[in-house]
């Protein structure tokens, strides 16, 4: 699977983004930070944070074996304390910097935060509690948070999701919920977040979606739903999304989508199908992708499904045809029926037909 998603990535630079501007933005603050520490033949102090001052204000990245400072800078905009393997963080934490925009907090073990914990940080734009141990969160943590545009809890263990935990979320622009533990979502979870561009719910245990869970984000460019246990795409989860560009439905158990499952996803760039339990799809689903040149201009990919070759895939056929070019891994999609086609590709037995 890495090999495959590797390839994908080769194939499609835009896939190997990440979901958001942050993680590469924190790895040019530390490289900057050492830049400058260099610069002024200085040694760094293996028990200090690094530390940047800039005309905006004062950039704070801790990593061990640093201590973790007891007070910082009243013009911190931005602070990193990560690989500590915290459990807890003081309620206070955070007071006494009242402009900070990004907390990156990943890499710890931080079960719960106060309820107050981000009153003091009313600006804050970013939150990376990537790789903790939430269950977790209350209704009332973000009555502060208006601003907050990105909101990452990926690989933490929630199971479950209450819509009140986000509640105070007004400009959230990306979130990650990935790498949890979901089995479901409750209704009416994103109905506020209109200015939603991207959301990852990818690698968790989700095998429905509630029909309502994208009537709130209408703006939507991205959604990483791969990596469940989805069976069925119905006719009208994406319905309300004529934004949308990548859709990413691989390693799932779908066995069935509706004919007008991506009816209206007028700017599709890249469609991946890949990795499921398809035999056939029913005709019209296609017909609404691929005919506009820069249509799924970034490729799309079904293979590893076991399609049956009959003429239940004519429409699939024409298709295939028609965007050969923008198809990835062809060897690796192929016929699994009936026998005397089982084995060759999808794209063969199209073109012969």
């Amino acid at each position: 699977m890495k090999k495959r998603e590797a390839t994908m990535s080769s194939q499609n630079p835009e896939r190997k983004q990440s979901l958001v501007g942050w993680d590469s933005h924190l790895s040019r603050i530390f490289l900057l930070l050492l830049f400058v520490v260099s610069a002024q033949g200085l040694t760094p102090n293996p028990e200090a944070c690094l530390v940047f001052s800039s005309v905006n204000g004062s950039s704070i990245s801790c990593q061990p074996p640093a201590q973790i400072p007891h007070s910082l800078p009243a013009d911190t905009i931005f602070l990193a304390v990560e690989f500590f393997n915290l459990t807890q963080l003081p309620a206070d934490f955070l007071q006494g910097i009242p402009n900070l925009q990004e907390l990156h907090l990943s890499s710890n073990r931080l079960e719960d935060f106060s309820p107050k914990f981000l009153l003091p940080v009313p600006q804050l734009k970013v939150l990376d509690l990537t790789r903790n141990s939430l269950t977790g969160l209350f209704p009332g943590f973000f009555r502060v948070s208006a601003a907050l545009c990105t909101l990452v809890l990926k690989g933490n263990q929630l199971k479950f999701l209450e819509a009140s935990w986000l509640h105070g979320l007004k400009a959230l622009r990306h979130l990650d919920l990935s790498e949890n533990q979901l089995h479901s979502l409750p209704p009416g979870l994103l109905e506020n977040f209109t200015d939603l561009l991207t959301l990852d719910l990818s690698n968790n245990q989700l095998q429905t979606l509630p029909p309502d869970l994208l009537r709130g984000p209408l703006n939507l460019e991205r959604l990483h739903l791969e990596g469940n246990r989805l069976q069925v795409l119905g006719e009208g989860l994406l319905a309300p999304q004529p934004k949308l560009r990548y859709l990413f439905l691989n390693d799932n158990r779908l066995a069935s989508v509706a004919a007008g499952a991506f009816r209206g996803l007028q700017k599709l760039d890249m469609l991946d199908l890949s990795n499921n339990l398809l035999t056939t799809v029913p005709t019209g689903l296609w017909t609404s992708l691929g005919k506009a040149a820069r249509n799924l201009k970034d490729g799309f990919d079904i293979s590893n499904n076991p399609w049956i070759c009959d003429q239940n895939l004519a429409d699939l056929y024409r298709w295939l045809v028609a965007n050969e070019n923008k198809m990835f891994f062809r060897n690796h999609t192929r016929c699994a029926g009936p026998e005397a086609l089982k084995g060759q590709t999808l794209l063969a037995a199209a073109e012969s037909h």
